[in-house]
């Protein structure tokens, strides 16, 4: 989930609600906060806490609201992840630690370590593109006898590293790519943790399934249908960036304000996305089950 921001820069609570809201309301079964699409970089540690307290009190139980309590200084992950249970979180998203580029031994006590600081279950966050490291198989099949670490966000992008893990665990596993979301849930993922769904969650709720029940030509058919509109948002500027924009042209919030060193989309980039947003295909007539 995006953090809506008033043009200066603080945090929107408004915009908050009326974010979760569109979400529950387009196919999410579950909020992650604080993760990097809600510029957790950006946020101080009492302004995340913040958000998902808030975020907590409008889901109001109605969905899962994960948090993200990520940070290359473990302590500091412990604090986060004990003051994001105290504010409502019913999970943890908690990614590799970045840029200190420690060895899997350090990987393998960091996870543990956060993962013992609060009763709630983790999914780990493998996204070596943003980290500078990737959890190794044997890493992520060791970490999975934890019993508090149940599932992966996996934006590695290597599938058959995923099949190798899924084969040898019972950890969920979540698609963190919304470009591979098909790949991974035909190869045994239940979900996708996505960015684009902030625009398109109805379609990429009816996509994903489409390929859990087996219906094959109808998920092939909404993945292609979705390549406009993940690539307005994944593939021109920044995801956070692009997915406020969507939900200004949607009318979701007002402003698509980001914190440098993001800055908003060119018009360029809005006028692509604004013919993406009018590809989208109609779905799920029905209510959101």
């Amino acid at each position: 989930m995006v953090t809506p921001m008033t043009p200066d820069g603080a945090i929107d609570r408004d915009g908050v609600a009326k974010v979760v809201e569109h979400l529950l309301a387009t196919g999410h079964d579950g909020i992650v906060v604080n993760g990097t699409t809600g510029e957790s970089a950006t946020l101080t540690t009492e302004e995340s806490i913040e958000v998902v307290r808030l975020v907590a009190g409008f889901v109001g139980g109605r969905a899962h609201v994960v948090a993200g309590a990520g940070s290359n200084d473990t302590a500091h992950a412990v604090h986060l992840a004990q003051e994001m249970a105290a504010a409502g979180a019913t999970g943890l998203l908690v990614v590799t630690p970045y840029y200190n580029k420690p060895p899997q031994r350090g990987l393998l006590a960091h996870f543990r370590t956060v993962a013992d600081a609060t009763d709630l279950p983790v999914c780990l966050y493998d996204i070596p593109g943003r980290a500078g490291i990737q959890i190794e198989t044997a890493t992520l099949i060791e970490l999975s006898g934890h019993p508090q670490i149940v599932a992966v966000k996996d934006a590695k992008a290597d599938l058959f590293a995923a099949t190798e893990v899924m084969a040898a665990t019972d950890l969920a596993w979540y698609s963190g790519d919304d470009a591979l979301a098909l790949a991974h849930v035909a190869q045994g993922a239940v979900g996708l943790i996505g960015v684009t769904t902030h625009a398109a969650g109805r379609q990429y709720r009816a996509l994903i399934e489409a390929a859990l029940e087996g219906r094959r030509d109808e998920a092939v058919a909404l993945n292609q249908q979705l390549v406009p509109i993940c690539n307005a948002v994944m593939n021109t500027s920044q995801g956070a960036i692009m997915a406020k924009a969507a939900l200004v042209e949607l009318g979701v919030i007002e402003h698509a304000t980001v914190r440098l060193p993001l800055v908003e989309s060119t018009p360029e980039h809005l006028d692509k996305l604004r013919g993406a947003l009018a590809t989208l295909p109609t779905v799920l007539e029905t209510p959101v089950r």
